[in-house]
């Protein structure tokens, strides 16, 4: 018997725009959706990497555009999303990944080291979700998916001195919370992923020195890897979640249990 794609997980049609989306869980985010059917734009600082990942995903069979995009930027957030709707004609599915990080102890991290965790992580879920939800108000429906962090739901040991990017994650489920009850009556959906360690540019040293102590408080016994986000994403995305707004689904390994 021939499968079938079961209705509720399908996105053809769909268009997503993912920042962050040319590496790490921002392209295993992206992977995931075109795998269901979607179009999907890659947008980030590094237009260089964006444009090799839409290449590689063209070469599968999908629809994707690279697109350079700096989310501190509204400009520069604006035409991302224009250029989405430009090639694709909508946008449905928005994947707030950029992200970054700044490792100072708390009594003396500056002003301007808080800042730029602050901007990119929490300001740039701002920027995006209303340059793309002004889209998607006007077509009456949407999936805002915000990459939050186990970090954000609790305080982290003190060989992770990284508060600021805590308390940007933490901003991020609030956002998502308060989001979701502004935009639901109006068709917009969204909800957050919280996930555990997975190794990126921004974790691998530190998994890398610690790597027994982490272990140790993940009951699966792993880190998180190249699949482990994709499922989650296309729930979010998909219609499998549509009674499920300003949820927080955490993706940790039991880490959080």
């Amino acid at each position: 018997m021939e499968l079938q794609e079961h209705p509720l997980f399908g996105l053809r049609g769909q268009v997503a725009l993912i920042t962050g989306g040319g590496s790490g869980l921002g392209l295993q985010m992206a992977e995931a959706l075109t795998e269901m059917g979607a179009s999907v734009v890659l947008c980030a600082r590094k237009l260089e990497r964006c444009e090799a990942a839409a290449a590689a995903l063209r070469e599968r069979g999908a629809q994707a555009l690279a697109v350079a995009c700096n989310v501190t930027d509204p400009a520069s957030v604006q035409a991302a999303v224009q250029a989405a709707v430009d090639e694709f004609g909508r946008l449905d599915i928005l994947v707030n990944n950029a992200g970054t990080t700044w490792a100072a102890p708390t009594e003396d991290m500056t002003l301007e080291q808080w800042n730029k965790v602050m901007d990119t992580n929490l300001t740039g879920v701002f920027l995006c979700s209303q340059a793309a939800g002004r889209v998607m108000l006007a077509q009456g429906s949407g999936s805002i998916i915000n990459i939050a962090s186990v970090a954000g739901l609790r305080g982290t040991p003190s060989h992770f001195p990284v508060i600021g990017y805590s308390a940007s994650k933490g901003g991020v489920i609030t956002f998502t919370r308060d989001l979701a009850w502004k935009w639901g009556p109006r068709g917009i959906r969204v909800n957050a992923i919280a996930p555990g360690w997975f190794p990126s540019d921004m974790s691998r040293v530190l998994l890398e020195r610690y790597e027994k102590e982490f272990l140790a408080a993940i009951p699966l016994g792993r880190f998180g890897g190249e699949q482990d986000l994709k499922g989650a994403a296309i729930f979010l995305a998909s219609r499998a979640s549509a009674y499920m707004t300003g949820q927080v689904l955490v993706v940790d390994g039991g880490q959080t249990a």
